[in-house]
């Protein structure tokens, strides 16, 4: 199985909406491919300048480390200047905060990540969760 176009756009659709519903502030929601490819991204109206930059990098994170955010940030606080070294050698840069999600199948493969920003980080997640779960995948916090 792979992460094709139709399912990032469900995945960012469903998280627009789950942001919307839950009254969030305008988010921005970056899909990349296992490889960290962007496959799609979106950014609500009424963002501020940075939403897309920092949803990659959340996205990018996940991928460059196999996990989500959640998971990058302990490794961040555990291995502080490997970390400060890989934020330098990652163009784009990887931001390793709450918010960017492993997107997986349901047997477990990885197919890509998802990196969203706009609210708190941990509302973010939340965000990213509903998305992934509309599309009938499983999301990996880390």
């Amino acid at each position: 199985m792979s992460l094709t176009l139709t399912i990032a756009q469900i995945i960012i659709e469903k998280t627009l909406d789950h942001g919307r519903n839950a009254k969030m502030k305008p988010l921005g929601v970056v899909v990349m491919d296992a490889r960290g490819v962007v496959i799609a991204a979106a950014i609500s109206d009424g963002s501020s300048l940075a939403r897309f930059d920092i949803a990659a990098a959340k996205a990018r994170a996940c991928v460059m480390f196999n996990t989500g955010t959640r998971g990058v940030e302990n490794f961040a606080k555990d291995r502080p200047h490997f970390f400060q070294g890989a934020i330098s050698a990652v163009q784009g840069g990887i931001v390793p905060v709450p918010g960017g999600v492993l997107i997986k199948s349901t047997e477990g493969q990885i197919l890509g990540s998802i990196g969203v920003s706009g609210d708190t980080s941990d509302n973010d997640e939340i965000a990213a969760l509903a998305g992934i779960k509309a599309a009938g995948l499983v999301g990996d916090c880390g």
